[in-house]
């Protein structure tokens, strides 16, 4: 009996122990994240500028401040006549749409110091990287429900996987991210456009015929499940052969059986992508996040939806149905107003335009830093960039040939992180990254 009472003792001391070490993390983590004054007055002024950037640029759309720091409304003008409905429930989208500013600076900031491209160094550094993730990022057969068997797994990305990333941040200067909106042929775009170091496209869009509106010139494209099925279709757009494709969901095997048998002879990736919730989706936003992760300055045409719309149209083809353009248009006007992008377009034809109320890099960064201890992610509060590493893995094989051949931001960048390669956990937690460090 005596046993036994000490027993209980023993468990209740414990108990009670473990509520205290509970307590006493769960206080430390809330005095972690605080608040301090120098953090809501950056908050303060992010939103003070934003609201003011929205109303002198974004042709009619308003910011509206919500409950706290982070939560902005973006309205439409009341006339706006919405087209596009809901195809579950029939409703015709929305005049107002929320965003979350402190989710939107920390994730994109962090794209910014990222790879976007998927590797074998990624997948390695992974726990348990081939078994649990890979085979997700591949066509799911009778054979190959699972990449237990890594080799095989590997053989079956060796086309579209490299070792390590073949892009840096900051390794290209000016960008431009093509969309496919009809707006584009209502402005002569083409010659500007080809003026950019680097321009990107979507899916199937083509350029024969079109070049005095949407240039001639591509760097990447990137491509969406329909495109990498007709992956031999898409390669017929590119005269020189030299763009690089981007795939930004599940390798098929048809595609690979292509890649071999045409041959395709272009580079060919598979993106390596953020998440951001319930932001604004599809081709467009990864193709500006590829861009966001490699290019120092990134501007947008074919992509809004200007007032007085009548429908969402293709430059090239019949109107496009199953997309939010309201949605999709207030996300964009956010990124331009946090600084991240420039909106070309019929009502902005102006190439020396220049973006009023734009917050300063001071501004964003004391932003993201309070952002991120409001959202508590990885590394928050800090100005170390690897404090942001959820998962540090030592890189044994490194090529770096490559990188002295970069622009100088792009060498001062890889210097400033230490060397690392980051890449975005797309599903991890606090929304942290995968870093390889140099053995060095």
């Amino acid at each position: 009996m005596k046993i036994l009472q000490f027993g209980l003792l023993i468990a209740l001391a414990s108990g009670i122990s473990a509520i205290l070490i509970y307590v006493t993390g769960v206080s430390n983590l809330n005095s972690v994240h605080k608040l301090s004054r120098d953090d809501v007055e950056a908050l303060e002024s992010l939103l003070s500028t934003f609201q003011k950037c929205v109303s002198a640029n974004g042709l009619g759309l308003q910011a509206v401040t919500g409950s706290d720091y982070c939560q902005v409304t973006i309205n439409f003008p009341s006339d706006t006549v919405p087209k596009w409905r809901d195809p579950k429930t029939g409703e015709l989208e929305g005049l107002s749409f929320e965003f979350n500013l402190c989710e939107a600076v920390a994730t994109w900031e962090q794209v910014r110091n990222s790879s976007t491209i998927l590797t074998r160094e990624f997948i390695d550094a992974l726990p348990n990287g081939w078994e649990d993730y890979a085979w997700r990022r591949i066509n799911k057969g009778i054979l190959l429900n699972r990449c237990q068997n890594k080799t095989l797994c590997m053989e079956k990305l060796s086309l579209v996987l490299p070792e390590t990333p073949p892009y840096f941040p900051r390794q290209f200067d000016r960008c431009a991210v093509i969309g496919n909106s009809g707006d584009l042929l209502k402005t002569r775009f083409g010659k500007e456009i080809d003026g950019y170091d680097v321009v990107i496209r979507e899916n199937g869009a083509p350029i024969q015929n079109y070049t005095e509106y949407v240039g001639k010139k591509s760097t990447f494209r990137l491509l969406n499940r329909g495109s990498a099925k007709a992956l031999d279709k898409v390669v017929e757009l590119d005269e020189t052969g030299k763009e690089a494709l981007i795939i930004k969901t599940t390798i098929h095997d048809i595609m690979s059986k292509m890649i071999r048998e045409l041959p395709i002879y272009n580079p060919v990736y598979l993106m390596l992508g953020a998440s951001f919730g319930s932001a604004a989706k599809g081709t467009g936003l990864k193709a500006l996040e590829f861009a966001l992760s490699m290019c120092e300055s990134v501007d947008m045409y074919g992509f809004t939806v200007d007032p007085g719309y009548k429908e969402w149209t293709r430059y090239f083809s019949e109107s496009r149905q199953g997309h939010t353009p309201l949605h999709g248009r207030a996300y964009y006007q956010m990124m331009e107003c946090l600084g991240l992008i420039k909106i070309h377009s019929p009502m902005r034809d102006d190439p020396k335009r220049v973006v009023q109320w734009l917050p300063s890099r001071s501004t964003i960064r004391a932003a993201r830093i309070a952002s991120e201890k409001l959202l508590r992610r990885v590394g928050a509060g800090s100005e170390e960039p690897l404090a942001a590493c959820s998962i540090r893995k030592k890189q044994v094989r490194r090529k770096s040939s490559a990188i002295s051949s970069l622009r100088k931001a792009a060498v001062d960048h890889q210097k400033y992180v230490k060397g690392a390669t980051m890449y975005p956990l797309e599903h991890g937690p606090g929304h942290g990254m995968l870093c390889t460090l140099p053995t060095d």
